[in-house]
């Protein structure tokens, strides 16, 4: 009996690198909400609830960064340390840090972990997994210790804070910023630091270098060193359109916030009009998955509350740290779409054609992302006594694992956060890779139907 349940397990979750993903991640939240649920991760010495704990945790491996406490004042220096480990760990990739792990103890990878590291990091070939791993581990340091040194400088020599608590709150926001994870030290996030550019920008630098995705990051460090030496130029389509959509999302969100709140006494209307970009520009970041919030969330007007909830939607870049169905699944949407209502028979973008799989993936994710959030929103309204705009906005939220709040959060019951709980670890691991997780094994059909056009429209 023991032989056959050992075959099933290892026929259900490692033989296939995303069920092992899957359960990577669910064993990490298990192990985090153990350790936050001791007296001693409480700053009052008392245990947290399983729930709290169990909530927390998840949002802090699915570098979410909703919260129901307060993570500066409700844990103690061990219980912050040990959010901030399962950010990382969440951020670097469960299975990346495993890979990354056993290269530098054995200086090899075992086939299997090469194809368990290739689908955490989207590498395209096995060949590719010991540069990607190193790379990743290398831009993870290096953007991580520059925004260190800067916030705690500025935390040191701008506010005054002893030496210690200006290197532990600089350490604190720069993993949580690179890792898109939003959770601030403080109750109010980044509302105090809204008119010092020196504190916002850095950060919002730092979410924007690890929503884009790794692949692109390592693309652009391997194209500079590959154009000075060889002179060769160009870049990967995933690159250019990830970097274009990006720009243009950046930008869409900084003109519409700005104008959407620019008289808002609740928002952007206390400020200069130069804090009012800086802030309408940091709030544009944050939406792509940063989570942390310079203005007040829940005074957000309607229509700004509905394009925050387009933008969490989307998300960041595949392979990175951002959540959403992803810029370049959105892209492809488009190109599809233009290219329909042109009347052309493949759908093009930048000079390329894209393959039929990639436009049926890209209306998976994206009709998959549809039907959770919609699924999560009627569930969460049943258990929480708030208007359908809120409630949709915390479940774009969780999904997308951005960690804008409108302050629905802190007052969820348990069924709630057990909702809100499920649809994070959906959103962090993303539905293809759920879906091909449970799948128990793939099935190839060895004919071909008749094929009939119906009616659309």
């Amino acid at each position: 009996m023991a032989g056959r349940l050992a075959r099933v397990w290892q026929a259900l979750f490692t033989t296939h690198p995303a069920r092992t993903t899957v359960m990577a991640f669910a064993t990490v939240i298990l192990g985090g909400t153990i350790l936050l649920t001791l007296p001693l991760a409480s700053g009052d010495g008392s245990a947290t609830g399983i729930v709290t704990a169990l909530f927390t945790a998840t949002s802090a491996v699915c570098v979410t960064g909703l919260v129901v406490v307060d993570t500066g004042t409700h844990w103690s220096g061990f219980g912050q340390g040990v959010i901030l480990t399962l950010i990382q760990v969440g951020g670097f990739g469960i299975m990346t840090m495993a890979s990354l792990l056993a290269l530098l103890v054995s200086g090899k990878l075992r086939l299997r972990m090469q194809l368990t590291a290739a689908a955490e990091t989207k590498s395209l070939g096995l060949g590719d997994v010991r540069r990607v791993l190193l790379g990743v581990a290398g831009t993870t340091a290096a953007v991580e210790l520059t925004v260190w040194a800067w916030l705690a400088l500025r935390f040191r020599y701008g506010y005054g804070m002893p030496i210690g608590e200006s290197v532990y709150h600089g350490f604190f926001h720069a993993v949580s910023a690179f890792n898109n994870a939003g959770f601030a030290l403080q109750a109010d996030s980044l509302t105090r630091y809204a008119t010092d550019a020196w504190v916002t920008l850095p950060i919002a630098v730092a979410v924007i270098l690890g929503g884009i995705g790794f692949p692109v990051l390592l693309e652009l460090l391997r194209h500079r060193t590959r154009r000075r030496t060889t002179g060769r130029r160009g870049w990967s389509l995933h690159t250019k359109l990830t970097l274009v959509t990006t720009a243009a999302l950046l930008v869409t969100g900084t003109v519409l916030t700005c104008l959407l709140e620019w008289g808002n006494r609740g928002t952007l209307g206390q400020f200069t009009w130069g804090e009012k970009l800086l802030n309408g520009f940091v709030h544009s970041v944050m939406t792509r998955s940063g989570g942390f919030n310079t203005i007040d969330v829940g005074s957000l007007e309607h229509a700004t509350l509905l394009t925050t909830c387009a933008l969490m939607f989307i998300g960041g870049g595949s392979a990175g740290t951002a959540g959403g169905i992803k810029v370049t699944t959105f892209a492809v949407l488009a190109a599809a779409m233009v290219a329909e209502v042109r009347g052309e028979p493949n759908s093009t973008i930048m000079g390329r054609r894209l393959a039929p799989h990639a436009l049926r993936q890209a209306l998976t994710v994206a009709l998959l992302g549809v039907g959770i959030v919609i699924s999560a929103s009627l569930a969460l309204m049943t258990v929480v006594k708030a208007p359908f705009e809120v409630v949709l906005f915390e479940a774009v939220s969780a999904f997308g694992v951005n960690g804008l709040s409108a302050g629905v959060s802190a007052d969820l019951s348990v069924p709630g956060q057990l909702i809100v709980v499920v649809l994070m670890f959906v959103g962090r691991l993303g539905p293809v890779t759920l879906v091909s997780a449970l799948a128990l094994r793939e099935r190839t059909r060895r004919y071909e139907l008749p094929e009939e056009r119906p009616v659309i429209g």
